[in-house]
């Protein structure tokens, strides 16, 4: 039998490699864009033609190559940072194997141009598929320039793969982003198609935030800065009120290298631990420093999971050091120790209304006044042994509606308390400070005017049975008068976000939240499939502006969301303005926080990959707007929203799985009963 092992070709290797480093142009942009820090730039320009797919080029003015480095560079595990074993747990570079540009070549078009600053002239590489197909001398300044063009061009089924220039043109973004935050000390440009996108000078990292994410952040940036022997942890972080629906805008840096962590979200969100709305997330740009021998780069080609070796010490650290950071901007709760909340002294018991005491407990707090404070304890304790009257008794009086009134023996017992603190000397035992204080007299205590009795609305006869498609009755049973007074009974009744309907098999409950989602999305995909939906004009058209990020992702799906209803058109860099909405959506409605909520599943790797588009618009926004909705449904409303929600084709379950009713047989109900 002859031998099947043999060695794969440098061409089919190095294709192997691309294959698993150069994902997207997405990929090419990060990995030159980290050549270009590792090689001391102090400004780089990336330029960005069809969204990388025709060319991708990152200029610097580093320190550039000579004629054999340039050369050397292509070749696979080539690299000037590993020497030993021990290199490879001390690394502090964002580039360390040498597979990025050995990885590129293979699947592109790329012309390398060098000089180093004590060389009068630089290098020019042409290289094709692997290989090279020229290399000379060439003019050129300092630093390095490195074009990739026509991408995949020799692996047409990888092409096809890559999605529409705006994706694309996101996933660019987001890799620029990241380097530019991370090196804020460096001058950064980006231009697509000739278009300048961003021109960021070298400063502050609070101004490069400002800068990439928006002017929306200068009042949201709190400082955190934690150092301790193992660790520091440094950046910023957004205030409770500004978070988002949105989880974009979330970065995490570990010795200058931008990382992935769901470990490290954690800790920040459980530092935030009661102060976000609900299902909002906070913006964070955080910076961990610590000894690169404590952690594992080497566990993903990108470089963007590490491993920590005390990942619970990191966690208690970062959690420590946001919450701090909390507290010193006064965003999280405190105790209020300046307020007084002691009680008055006997005087200002003896000078207040009768009405301030609106609980029997407080009386007792004064027993230990003697035998006054006794008797004045039992006052309080017989004015407040009546139940509390109604709201609409409470309304013919200027007391505070749920104040208990004083009876007639609690009347008859003040007026002996009050009769014996006006006789001489009865204060003495009692208010050392003031023992020539005059009691005032008795205040007046107002009679409560007799309650209209409420007249019984007449009762209309019920039908035996409910029909799901008919109002729901309110009157008594059949063949009785209503009782006076009695509250009129109800078909359809809600207890909380959930409908009860009685049937004849038992009863019907239903999630009106989740039942409003099945009946939105169902709507929805159909305008989506007729391309005509309605929509409600604002009466002020309002201007909305986005992170480049999101707002590539608004372009993308603009068709989709014209579709459901939204109006909206460009108005000037990442911004548009909007001039309607959806006609369910609620006229409260936030439209920034809207949008972005609905871009927000396109800018997760991962959410709902199997799902297309309109699908995904279809379903964000009908879950949206039926959270959004009024929580309280009158019986009109909750008989509507039962006889839409029978209409639709899947009524028992919201698209995405969860339950919108659950019925209780009579059998059930009468097992509760039982013991």
């Amino acid at each position: 039998m002859s031998d099947i092992i043999q060695l794969l070709p440098e061409y089919l290797a190095n294709q192997i490699a691309a294959g698993e480093v150069v994902q997207r142009p997405a990929s090419v942009v990060k990995e030159l864009l980290e050549n270009a820090v590792d090689a001391g730039a102090t400004q780089i320009q990336l330029i960005v033609k069809e969204a990388g797919k025709q060319l991708v080029q990152v200029v610097d003015n580093g320190s550039g190559m000579s004629a054999t480095d340039a050369r050397m560079s292509l070749e696979r595990h080539a690299t000037s940072k590993i020497r030993t074993t021990e290199d490879l747990f001390r690394i502090r570079t964002l580039g360390f194997r040498g597979e990025a540009l050995a990885s590129i070549a293979a699947v592109a078009q790329v012309e390398i141009k060098s000089k180093l600053q004590v060389q009068d002239t630089g290098t020019q590489l042409l290289v094709e598929g692997s290989q090279v197909v020229s290399q000379q001398p060439t003019a050129c300044p300092d630093g390095t320039s490195i074009a990739v063009k026509n991408l995949f061009f020799n692996v047409p089924a990888r092409r096809n793969f890559l999605k529409s220039n705006a994706v694309e043109m996101r996933h660019i973004l987001d890799e620029f982003q990241h380097v530019a935050l991370s090196k804020s000390s460096i001058s950064f440009s980006l231009y697509q198609n000739d278009l300048e996108v961003f021109n960021l000078p070298a400063g502050k990292l609070s101004q490069r935030v400002v800068a990439l994410l928006g002017n929306s952040y200068k009042e949201q940036l709190a400082l955190v800065e934690e150092v301790t022997p193992f660790i520091s942890v440094k950046g910023y972080i957004g205030k409770p009120e500004s978070a988002k629906k949105s989880r974009g805008d979330q970065f995490f840096f570990v010795n200058g290298r931008f990382i992935r962590s769901a470990y490290l979200n954690h800790a920040v969100l459980a530092a935030y631990e009661g102060l976000l709305p609900k299902e909002t997330h906070p913006f964070y740009v955080l910076f961990l420093e610590l000894d690169p021998k404590t952690i594992d780069i080497n566990v993903h080609p990108t470089k963007t999971e590490i491993k920590f070796e005390d990942e619970k010490t990191v966690y208690a650290i970062v959690r420590a050091a946001v919450k701090q950071a909390l507290g010193l901007h006064n965003m999280a709760p405190s105790l209020d120790f300046e307020s007084n909340v002691n009680f008055a002294p006997l005087a200002g018991l003896r000078t207040g209304s009768i009405s301030d005491f609106a609980d029997a407990d407080d009386a007792a707090h004064h027993r230990d006044l003697g035998h006054e404070g006794g008797a004045l304890a039992a006052a309080m304790a017989a004015a407040a042994a009546p139940a509390r009257p109604t709201r609409e008794a409470a309304r013919w009086t200027d007391e505070k509606p749920l104040t208990p009134r004083p009876t007639e023996q609690a009347r008859k017992a003040l007026e002996d308390f009050y009769k014996t603190l006006s006789q001489p000397g009865a204060l003495d035992d009692i208010e050392a400070e003031a023992p020539d204080a005059k009691p005032e007299p008795l205040p007046a205590i107002p009679v409560l005017p007799p309650v209209p009795a409420v007249q019984a609305a007449p009762a209309a006869p019920a039908s035996p049975e409910l029909p799901l498609t008919h109002g729901p009755s309110t009157g008594a049973a059949e063949g009785g008068a209503a009782a006076p007074g009695a509250m009129p009974s109800r078909r359809v009744v809600q207890v909380q976000q959930y409908v009860l309907v009685p049937v004849k098999s038992g009863l019907m409950m239903i999630d009106h939240v989740a039942a409003r989602e099945r009946i939105l999305y169902e709507q929805y995909q159909q305008q989506i499939a007729e391309e005509s939906s309605a929509s409600q004009t604002l009466l002020f058209p309002r201007t909305v502006a986005f992170s480049p990020g999101d707002f590539a992702v608004l372009r993308e799906v603009t068709t989709e969301l014209h579709d459901l209803g939204f109006r909206f058109s460009e108005f000037g860099p990442n911004t548009i303005v909007v001039e309607g909405l959806p006609s369910d959506v609620p006229s409260r409605a936030n439209e920034k926080e809207l949008l972005e909520g609905l871009l927000e599943q396109f800018r997760m790797p991962g959410v709902r990959a199997r799902l297309d588009r309109r699908e995904q618009l279809a379903r964000s926004l009908a879950r949206r707007v039926a959270a959004s909705a009024a929580t309280r449904l009158s019986e009109v409303e909750m008989t509507a929203l039962i006889d839409k929600l029978f209409a639709c084709q899947t009524p028992g379950y919201t698209p995405d799985g969860q339950r919108t009713l659950v019925m209780l047989e009579l059998d059930q109900l009468q097992a509760f009963f039982r013991s």
